[in-house]
């Protein structure tokens, strides 16, 4: 995969950052780490991953996606949203294409949920950043939109929390599948 530069995320190598963000995973709740282990026995579930090579929420994520799916031993896919513009379409978030976005399926092909492209507390900073700029024209849009990406980029910056939520929203997420 060719990996590109971000302009604007304060993350200077995107290939470093997400290899530091997988190998610095660990679980800090054993009651979590439980649950996606007891997840071994469901070989009926499959994940699909959309997403880019060059977005910093798929720096942050994909490699905690890349961490529950291992420990569950749910087989993944990777697809590149760029080759799979008709699939992406499929699993908007607010009518765009945000990423990655995880789907996931059961044996028949089924989708059973999805998760992405945040974890919901930082997706509500995007989430009012459209609802009080929803004119793209306005003056001033571009900066404020910037502003957005570098408060969401201070929250992934802060701490792991996001990590923590992630697995409760995908532990959530999981429960509601059929067995």
């Amino acid at each position: 995969m060719q990996i590109r530069a971000i302009e604007n995320s304060n993350i200077p190598n995107t290939k470093e950052q997400s290899i530091s963000v997988y190998e610095n995973f660990t679980w800090t709740q054993e009651d979590q780490k439980a649950f996606f282990t007891a997840l071994n026995n469901r070989s009926d579930l499959h994940c699909l991953i959309l997403c880019t090579d060059w977005c910093p929420d798929v720096i942050w994520n994909v490699p905690i996606l890349f961490r529950v799916m291992e420990q569950s031993r749910i087989s993944t896919e990777v697809l590149l949203m760029e080759e799979h513009m008709e699939t992406m379409d499929l699993f908007l978030t607010d009518g765009g294409r945000a990423q990655p976005i995880a789907v996931f399926l059961n044996g028949s092909g089924d989708v059973l949920g999805r998760w992405g492209a945040r974890p919901a507390y930082i997706q509500a900073v995007m989430n009012r950043f459209k609802k009080n700029n929803p004119d793209k024209q306005e003056a001033g849009y571009k900066e404020k939109l910037n502003q957005t990406y570098q408060e969401i980029g201070e929250l992934y910056h802060a701490s792991n929390e996001y990590q923590e939520v992630m697995l409760h929203e995908l532990r959530d997420l999981f429960t509601t599948f059929p067995s």
